[in-house]
């Protein structure tokens, strides 16, 4: 009986009282948490005159001060928000704001509803994605935050975490509580976002006081990290030591000499290379980026009687030419005493490693550089130890 009133409070938390928000209950009928923030709870709700369901975010304001002191108050960070959220409206690939309500006590932000989360969790469900499937978010993403630099803002806080998918993976672009609108010309200098996917410029501004701001290229590198992340399940910058994440950052020091890299081709790695350029004046524009070979496919259409053969036959004919220049790639058999040794060798083994690393740690383990994912679960006697024990016995 407690048990079961704990979790009631618990469902219950960050839920306002009808008198707070009767606007809000009017209109909708809030279900289970989907989600929690430091002053805000994300819940599932559903539309009562429609049946249509949506994602309300709360945000509780009520212990932040009325005498107006503080000029930037979680309220006037919402007003901004949605401001912004408005200005951005009506794109694919951005979320959709469809509702707002406020109290004294509380603001409603209310969203189409996204039924498959995060980017971040669809990740780590699966470790990494395919060129094609990155092919496919990457595109969306690129398109979306190429919008939003085209009604000047500025997003900051591009991440995986950020990005939320939708009945049909589609992207949807979440979160501007850290966006901006810059005026022509307008550069900015404060430190704000996520460390792993900072961009060098936003760095040098918190380090030096000659640095000369940022702007717009910032969500274009942290592209490039998101990118890098979708192919191989670790982003290019990750440290345990935040310092040299952040010295790596600075010096875009990253590399494609991990066994992931090893069935990649060409064309993605390149693209990253143009994305992750340290100085904001050399990165690859959003246009050129979208305009890349890695997302230029070839699209066939039928111009006789046996295309469809002739197209089965290029494919068979394709395939065989990949296989065969892809020989001295070809993972190598399944061995038991490489399985013992060194098992992050075999692909088969590597994405199960991978998923087992993040479980047990809760973030990304890069592979390389003194952190092996594998050797957290390579098991070897402790056979000096034993030696030495035998030894001293003995004596």
């Amino acid at each position: 009986m407690i048990v079961g009133k704990m979790a009631k409070d618990e469902a219950d938390d960050l839920l306002p009282d009808k008198d707070a928000a009767k606007g809000f209950y009017a209109k909708y009928e809030p279900k289970e948490i989907l989600g929690r923030g430091i002053s805000s709870t994300v819940r599932r709700c559903i539309e009562k005159e429609t049946g249509v369901q949506y994602a309300a975010k709360i945000i509780d304001i009520s212990n932040e001060p009325n005498d107006g002191a503080d000029d930037h108050t979680m309220k006037d960070a919402t007003i901004q928000e949605i401001h912004i959220l408005r200005r951005v409206a009506g794109h694919s690939y951005i979320i959709e704001l469809h509702d707002v309500f406020e109290s004294s006590t509380f603001i409603f932000l209310i969203f189409e509803l996204c039924k498959n989360g995060e980017l971040f969790d669809y990740l780590t469900s699966v470790v990494t994605l395919s060129e094609k499937k990155t092919r496919y978010i990457m595109r969306q993403v690129l398109e979306g935050v190429q919008h939003i630099h085209n009604q000047s803002i500025v997003h900051r806080d591009l991440k995986p975490e950020n990005i939320l998918l939708d009945d049909n993976l589609n992207v949807k672009i979440t979160d501007f509580g850290f966006a901006r609108c810059l005026k022509p010309g307008e550069k900015l200098f404060d430190l704000c976002g996520t460390p792993g996917y900072l961009a060098p410029e936003v760095l040098k501004c918190n380090m030096f006081e000659n640095a000369e701001g940022y702007e717009y290229e910032v969500d274009i590198w942290a592209c490039g990290v998101i990118m890098f992340t979708l192919l191989v399940g670790c982003p290019p910058f990750w440290h345990r030591k935040q310092m040299i994440m952040l010295r790596n950052i600075m010096e875009g020091k990253y590399s494609f000499t991990s066994p992931e890299w090893t069935d990649i081709t060409e064309a993605p790695k390149d693209l990253i290379r143009k994305l992750l350029v340290v100085d904001p004046k050399k990165r690859i524009s959003i246009k050129d980026a979208l305009e890349h070979s890695f997302f230029q496919t070839v699209e066939l259409k039928a111009r006789s009687f046996n295309a469809r053969k002739r197209f089965q036959l290029a494919i068979i004919c394709v395939r065989a030419v990949v296989r065969i220049k892809r020989l001295h790639t070809t993972p190598e058999t399944m061995s038991a005493n490489v399985a013992r040794t060194d098992p992050y060798r075999i692909k088969l083994l590597r994405k199960v490693i991978d998923g087992c690393a993040f479980r047990v740690y809760g973030h990304w383990v890069k592979k390389g550089e003194g952190q092996n994912r594998a050797a957290l679960f390579e098991n070897t006697p402790k056979t000096e130890l034993k030696h030495l024990y035998v030894t001293n016995l003995s004596r």
